[in-house]
This record gives structure tokens, C-alpha cells and sequence, in this order.
């Protein structure tokens, strides 16, 4: 079966936020009520500030906060700002400072591919630089994966997604890259997937497929998010 997953939901949320000037927390909440059980679920101490009247932040340092964090990358275009931005969104619940690094990275090297079309050996030395990740090995990965070990954390998925990207020679070979990993797959193929985009084109029968399964609502933001990226038309929220 295929259907959206709570990175689905959470990232429509930060693009719904960014370009309606919203709360991030108020868009979060807001998005995450109403679709309460996707496909895989949320984490459950997410789960737990979802249903909270009045949420607080967790201190979390779970990959949450960079799976949703792509729209801040393109809506953006002062690095300073992408990277305000990307704390801003991570930290109404992942305020822990790995949580919040995570998705500072995310959204800044989509924001460099995006605008300086960095290399491939450009980004991992400037993630190395900016936010000290060591980038592992494809073969690690694997090995990782393999022994049944569920990368739950920005300090893990944020670099095994990036070497998923670098890896790839297409969009398409990215996603089945980060799907091969095992562990929390359909974040590591959201962030590598996001990261992709900034790179290459995104194949249009995949698009097409996808879309398919979003409802209404959710097509509706998209629809203005790409309207907004095309027509060059950025954000200073």
C-alpha cells in the first residue's frame, strides 16, 4: 500500500507556515490533528505534544525536526535566514541543540545547491565545516541497517541521508538508495529526496505518482508552494 507518512504531513505544515505566516507550532499542531494516523504513525513523544492543548518543546534531538524542514530551504533566499528559520521550526518541539542542528543542515545545503549549485564534494565539506557531521559510508550504512539498529536521531538519519544524495546519480537512484538503508527509511528518503531536488530534476511520472495519494488540502499547499518558488517570489517572515 502507498500513502502519505507523518513527514508528509509535518513538511506540508512548515511550508503552509512559512508561506501563510503562521506558527510554526500553530501550523504543526494544526495539520498533525487533522491527519492524527498516517501511514506509519508519528513518533510517540511527538505523538504526545500533537495531542497536548498547550504543547512544549520535548528537548528532543529526533530526525523529526529535519524531515520537515525542506520548504525554509527554498522559500528563503539569506543563508542567515535559512538558518534562523530552520531553528525557528525545529525548536517549538525538537529544541535540543542536535535537533535543532539537523535541521539547520537540511535547509541550508538546499539552499546551497539551490543557489550557488554547490558540488557534491562542496556540501560534504561544508556540512563537515558548518556543522561538524561526519558523512559515513554507503557499505556502513548497510552494515548499520543490517544489524537491525533504527536511526532515530538528526545526528544519525541528517548524514546517512546526505551520503544517500551524494552516492546517487539521479533523483530516482537517491530515493531507492536511502529505501535500501533499512532503519527509519521514509525519513532518510525524505531528507535525501529534499536534498535531491535542489540538484537534480525530479522525474514528472514520479511527481504524478505521487501526488495521487495526497488529499485535497495537502495539493492545495503544494500548488502554492511551487507557484512561489517559480515565480521567484521568496519570504522575509
Amino acid at each position: 500500500d502507498c500513502s502519505y507518512t507523518d513527514d508528509t504531513i509535518c513538511t506540508i505544515a512548515i511550508a503552509d507556515a512559512v508561506m501563510n505566516h503562521r506558527n510554526y507550532q500553530e501550523a504543526l499542531h494544526d495539520w498533525c490533528r487533522r491527519y492524527p494516523e498516517p501511514m506509519g504513525g508519528y513518533g510517540s513523544r511527538f505523538y504526545e505534544w500533537i495531542q497536548a492543548d498547550q504543547p512544549h518543546p520535548m528537548n528532543s534531538y529526533g530526525n523529526g525536526s529535519a524531515m520537515r524542514v525542506s520548504p525554509i530551504g527554498w522559500l528563503f533566499d539569506d543563508w542567515e535566514q535559512v538558518i534562523d528559520e530552520a531553528k525557528k521550526s525545529a525548536e517549538v518541539s525538537h529544541n535540543h541543540p542536535e535537533g535543532i542542528k539537523g535541521a539547520q543542515c537540511v535547509a541550508e545545503t538546499i539552499c546551497w545547491l539551490r543557489l550557488m549549485r554547490f558540488s557534491k564534494t562542496d556540501v560534504e565539506r561544508k556540512v563537515h565545516k558548518f556543522f561538524g557531521y561526519e558523512i559515513p559510508s554507503m557499505r556502513d550504512i548497510l552494515k548499520i541497517g543490517a544489524e537491525g539498529h533504527f536511526d532515530g536521531t538528526c545526528q544519525e538519519t541528517v548524514p546517512m541521508a546526505l551520503r544517500c544524495f551524494m552516492d546517487a546519480n539521479d533523483f530516482e537512484e537517491t530515493i531507492r538508495l536511502a529505501v535500501l538503508c533499512d532503519g527509519d527509511t521514509d525519513t532518510k528518503a525524505c531528507i535525501a529526496g529534499a536534498i535531491a531536488e535542489a540538484y537534480y530534476q525530479v522525474p514528472e511520472t514520479m511527481i504524478e505518482q505521487a501526488i495521487s495519494y495526497l488529499p485535497d488540502d495537502m495539493l492545495g499547499i503544494l500548488s502554492q508552494f511551487y507557484e512561489t518558488i517559480q515565480s521567484g517570489c521568496r519570504q522575509k517572515k
